[in-house]
């Protein structure tokens, strides 16, 4: 991502209809962006899926928007994010989970099934040179 927001959103949309794609799966913000100088997101989380609809040119391209899920520390499982409980649910990201596979640790019970972790796990233990 080269943080260019909504207009890199749109060339990855049009770069998908270029080879054939007839569905987008939007995720939740142009490049998870940070603002400058205050705590807070420089695009709302619906932003792609606005500035998609509204492109020209991706008519025929069907959006699907992305819904967030999250590890719901209640239900000790994975679930789609409910903002009306946000302090039940515990966010792990791609980095998290890969940090914790590469240090054999395991994540919160009902995160993955233990046979895709064990999986994991193993991949990054043949990482290690010998």
């Amino acid at each position: 991502m080269h943080y260019a927001g909504p207009t890199e959103v749109q060339w990855h949309a049009k770069a998908r209809i270029n080879v054939g794609a007839n569905f987008y799966i939007v995720g939740r913000d142009p490049a998870g962006m940070s603002h400058p100088t205050e705590k807070m997101d420089l695009y709302d989380a619906d932003h792609g899926k606005k500035v998609l609809s509204m492109a020209p040119g991706l008519e025929r391209l069907n959006i699907l928007p992305f819904k967030v899920a999250a590890y719901d520390t209640k239900q000790k499982k994975m679930d789609f994010f409910d903002p009306s409980r946000k302090d039940d649910f515990l966010f792990i990201s791609g980095t998290k989970m890969r940090t914790l596979a590469k240090n054999r640790e395991s994540p919160p019970d009902g995160f993955m099934c233990p046979g895709g972790w064990k999986v994991l796990v193993e991949y990054y233990d043949s990482l290690v040179p010998s």
